[in-house]
């Protein structure tokens, strides 16, 4: 199926932008009241009903869309998309400022790319496109250049890996969901996390043990991380990647440091320093590059339309 990217794909991905940027300072308050595995697994246990049930009340069984997709495919989906980035990053993020988390997910393309060259078709490595990524990425690298976003602890290292095996996880999951076959976004939504849950909790109890209750604010940030960030971030994503195409979905990955960075430091009080200014330049100028074609072909479509 060729992307097709609208005014409607250029909306929804805006919103995950700035939903996906607020995800990482959410979870600096839920990680004050519960161990991280646990945190990424009630993002999905709180999402996964969520999801399936408004599937049910639309009176469509989600098992009989769901048994037409390959079980494999789910899995694998389900496990780079929701299990392991989500314990990767809840677990990074206790040695690493939200800032840096975003940061990290801007890495996506640089994984995402040469994947879809070979297994997406319509989605071609073109020197453009290489171009953008690498423009966007100098900036990144400005960003968490020395002194940049950094907390001094001994951990340090391992949760910045973490958090790039994340993003490297994005970019799978990504590949992965673009070659199902045919289906409603909704239902693979909930099916996705459905599987998901099962499968992230008895990872929770290996790593963290049982669970405590949560209090205070992590309350409220659970509830927000299922509610938003994974339950109805999760359909606009795959409606995105299934019309639009993963590396469209990429776009999401240069707003999100820029949104992460300005709430860490507005609300969080997170370090940062003058260079960011330099990188955000950077970031939006490898945007135009790497998007320039479809910018090109959405305004062109556009005047047809209006003419």
């Amino acid at each position: 199926m060729t992307p097709q990217i609208t005014w409607t794909s250029w909306v929804m991905i805006a919103i995950l932008g700035l939903i996906w940027g607020s995800t990482f300072m959410v979870i600096e308050f839920a990680l004050m009241g519960m161990t991280p595995i646990w945190v990424a697994a009630a993002r999905i246990i709180f999402a996964a009903p969520i999801l399936a049930g408004f599937w049910a009340f639309r009176g469509k069984p989600l098992t009989d869309t769901a048994a037409r997709l390959p079980v494999h495919y789910l899995i694998i989906n389900a496990a780079f998309s929701f299990v392991m980035p989500f314990c990767l990053i809840a677990w990074g993020q206790q040695y690493v400022t939200s800032g840096f988390v975003g940061i990290s997910m801007s890495t996506v393309p640089i994984w995402l790319l040469p994947m879809a060259h070979f297994f997406v078709v319509g989605e071609q490595l073109t020197l453009r496109r290489m171009i953008g990524v690498t423009t966007g990425f100098i900036g990144v690298l400005i960003l968490i250049g020395p002194g940049a976003l950094r907390l001094g602890t001994g951990m340090e290292l391992w949760g910045q890996l973490a958090c790039l095996g994340a993003a490297f996880c994005y970019g799978i999951g990504a590949i992965v969901m673009r070659r199902l076959p045919p289906c409603d976004p909704i239902a693979l939504a909930g099916a996705l996390t459905l599987i998901s849950a099962v499968m992230i909790v008895p990872v929770a109890f290996a790593i963290d043990g049982r669970p405590a209750l949560p209090t205070g604010n992590a309350v409220w940030a659970l509830v927000v991380l299922g509610l938003v960030p994974t339950a109805f971030a999760t359909l606009l994503r795959v409606y995105v990647i299934r019309t639009a195409g993963p590396t469209f979905m990429t776009l999401t990955n240069f707003q999100v440091p820029l949104w992460s960075v300005f709430l860490g430091m507005w609300i969080l009080n997170e370090p940062a320093s003058a260079t960011i200014w330099l990188a955000l330049a950077l970031v939006l100028l490898g945007l135009g590059i790497s998007q320039f074609g479809a910018l090109t072909r959405l305004f062109a479509t556009k005047r047809e339309r209006l003419s």
